[in-house]
């Protein structure tokens, strides 16, 4: 197993550790991203083979082509909606369980200890509310971010990236996990920007690999229903493979900045060193969850 020094990092290197413990640990990131989405992409098919036959896109996959309701097309309307709200609903707990146990794997691994998928999952459980919490918040506060002007929500994310792996390894409330992810990033928001920004890039790049060709086939084939409902199917199985993919790496890049942060300004590494059984207190003395 590799083990992973404790070290003020630059820029540079804390994306080369993300993807060094990505590519070594492919299977386990890659697993604990995948199984939990398997239900969304199940449910974002259902979405489509009901959509399809009720005549829900006209040309060009806009305007309903309907012009009066049947009874089967209001049963329909109704069972988009059942599982819209379901596959939102379930999404966010994907999210909730993905990046939870992400972190944790990311911290059991940089004390060069092994950890299964099942085992992160199992970790991640009993915080799904305090996560849920930490998620809206910080929805939330970005949310007002971009209300006033792009640059402050902007501004905000980045100041709010390692709120979750703080709510995680410290143990914090909600509330309290945002004030200490603005407490470490303080100065620190500009390599937070290009961490996200080399998400989004990627998200970009994965779409348009994995998702968007399958776009193109909707748009041809707009006449024949059932060769649309095909290409649609095959955009949410390129979507699929494209975030199982890609969100494990801002999730890793996040628990590398926020172990960076803490060996920059409290001496994380001493704290490491002089704790020979992996136990450590934050500024506040709560114990971690590496304990």
């Amino acid at each position: 197993m590799n083990t992973f020094d404790l070290r003020p990092l630059s820029l540079g290197e804390i994306l080369d550790r993300t993807f060094t413990l990505y590519r070594s640990y492919f299977l386990l990131f890659a697993g604990i991203s995948a199984i939990p989405r398997v239900l969304v992409l199940v449910l974002n098919l259902a979405q489509v083979f009901v959509l399809i036959p009720m005549g829900g896109l006209g040309p060009g996959g806009s305007a309903p082509r309907a012009p009066l309701p049947s009874p089967q097309m209001i049963g329909g309307i109704v069972a988009y909606a059942v599982l819209a709200m379901l596959a939102l609903v379930v999404g966010l707990i994907v999210l909730l369980l993905t990046q939870g146990a992400t972190i944790i794997a990311v911290s059991e691994l940089y004390l060069g200890r092994s950890i299964t998928i099942a085992d992160s999952f199992r970790r991640v459980r009993g915080d799904l509310g305090t996560l849920l919490g930490v998620v809206i918040l910080n929805g939330l506060a970005v949310f007002a971010g971009f209300i006033f002007l792009v640059i402050p929500g902007i501004y905000i994310m980045c100041r709010l990236l390692v709120c979750v792996p703080a709510a995680l390894t410290e143990n914090l409330g909600p509330v309290e996990s945002l004030e200490r992810s603005f407490a470490l990033t303080l100065d620190n928001a500009g390599r937070a920007f290009m961490i996200l920004l080399l998400y989004f890039a990627l998200s970009f790049g994965a779409g348009a690999l994995f998702a968007a060709p399958f776009e193109v086939g909707i748009f041809f084939s707009k006449n024949s229903p059932g060769l649309m409902a095909f290409w649609m199917a095959m955009t949410q199985v390129g979507g699929f493979v494209a975030g199982v993919l890609v969100t494990p790496v801002v999730t890793i890049a996040s628990a590398v900045f926020y172990y960076d942060l803490r060996v920059r300004k409290e001496a994380f590494d001493l704290q490491m060193l002089m704790s020979p059984l992996g136990i450590t207190q934050t500024g506040g003395g709560v114990p971690t969850v590496l304990s």
